[in-house]
């Protein structure tokens, strides 16, 4: 059988590095890793990228600006890819890539939905010389759906299994969680927040990008009190289909909560507050679809790396429900989503479905995302 080589591109709500994957698919087998490359975006660029995610002035021109040089930025990325494979561009049939998320608007009573992602794929398209799918998101918001959580389509494809419930837990800057059942619909959602918070609070208070293995979080103290007004929080009971991102949990909805405290928590406490908040929420999640019957949950994401993280979801879900990371699955926790997008670019150019209906919300399954010919 012929193979075919597509390159997924990702670059997460944490806006810490732009993971470049390229992958093998062959008939009706499993996709297959063939490479990977990762790179660390400056931190001027994630600065630019931070400060679009919040309302400010010249939006528009900011924006335009950051278009063009994260499309450049991609672009260098996917390149660097091939060079270290030693494989040309033509070999490849396309790039999926699915942007950065600026911001993400699921439908609601008082607004019109709409996602927005930079890293213009016509730049993308002309620099490599590979064709480029992008903008995954609006055709399913287009059709009634939240745009997110698209994964779950990948998951099920990849992980699915006929002898066993799966909780795939992706956990980036924002945590998502894919149900799997060994029989019936496929269900996912957005849990709440992932790394983003914790990376930020950190970022904030001892200029690091991130808490390595959740350390520092492990020499804190979770508060109960902040927990609860943390929790407190509406999108936690919120049912499905849903989704969210940076505009609802970000630092000023934490300093919100902490005006409230006193006295006020020590920081590391307050990053040990926002690990457990995490991992409740995954946790709450994994166990109200696990009534179906027993359950594994396997990890991916930069959050399969928080030894303090894992351990947390481990002990919140018991024997009932064993955790692991995907690698015991046959793919590095890194490598999920850029995988995902891979595959999504696949089934556009094949005119088949990306999105599931019942996760989404969407009225219909959609072929997703507009094509960019090199």
């Amino acid at each position: 059988m012929t193979q075919e080589l597509y390159i997924g591109l990702m670059s997460g709500t944490s806006a810490d590095a732009i993971d470049t994957a390229l992958v093998s698919f062959e008939g009706a087998q499993s996709p297959q890793l063939i490479a990977t490359h990762s790179t660390p975006i400056p931190s001027d660029l994630r600065a630019d990228i931070r400060a679009l995610c919040q309302p400010g002035t010249g939006e528009l021109d900011r924006f335009g600006h950051l278009d063009g040089v994260l499309g450049e930025t991609f672009a260098d990325a996917c390149l660097a890819l091939l060079v270290n494979t030693g494989i040309e561009a033509s070999a490849v049939t396309a790039i999926g890539s699915h942007g950065q998320t600026l911001r993400h608007r699921p439908p609601s009573p008082d607004a019109r939905a709409f996602s927005l992602q930079a890293g213009d794929p016509n730049i993308i398209a002309q620099r490599t010389g590979i064709t480029t799918v992008a903008d995954f998101r609006r055709k399913d918001i287009a059709a009634g759906g939240q745009g997110a959580p698209l994964v779950p389509a990948f998951h099920r494809a990849v992980f699915g299994c006929a002898h066993e419930n799966r909780a795939l837990i992706n956990i980036g800057g924002i945590a998502n969680i894919s149900w799997l059942p060994s029989e019936g619909p496929t269900l996912g959602f957005d849990t709440g927040p992932g790394n983003a918070l914790m990376d930020d609070w950190i970022g904030q208070h001892r200029r690091e990008r991130y808490d390595r293995d959740g350390l520092w979080a492990a020499q804190g103290k979770p508060n109960s009190m902040l927990l609860e007004y943390l929790l407190a929080h509406p999108y936690f009971v919120q049912p499905p289909p849903k989704s969210t991102g940076r505009e609802i949990f970000n630092l000023q909805w934490l300093d919100t909560q902490l005006e409230q405290m006193d006295p006020m928590p020590a920081p590391e406490d307050v990053q040990a507050s926002l690990l457990l908040l995490t991992a409740h929420a995954i946790a709450s999640a994994v166990t109200g679809l696990a009534d179906q019957g027993p359950a594994r949950a396997y990890v991916c994401g930069g959050g399969a790396h928080n030894s303090q993280l894992m351990n947390t979801l481990e002990a919140l879900l018991g024997e009932q429900v064993p955790v692991a990371s995907t690698e015991a699955l046959g793919i590095a926790p890194d490598w999920v989503e850029a995988m995902a997008f891979a595959w999504l670019a696949r089934q556009t150019l094949k005119g088949l479905a990306g999105n599931l209906p019942e996760v989404t919300g969407a009225h219909s399954a959609q072929v997703l995302g507009g094509i960019y010919p090199a």
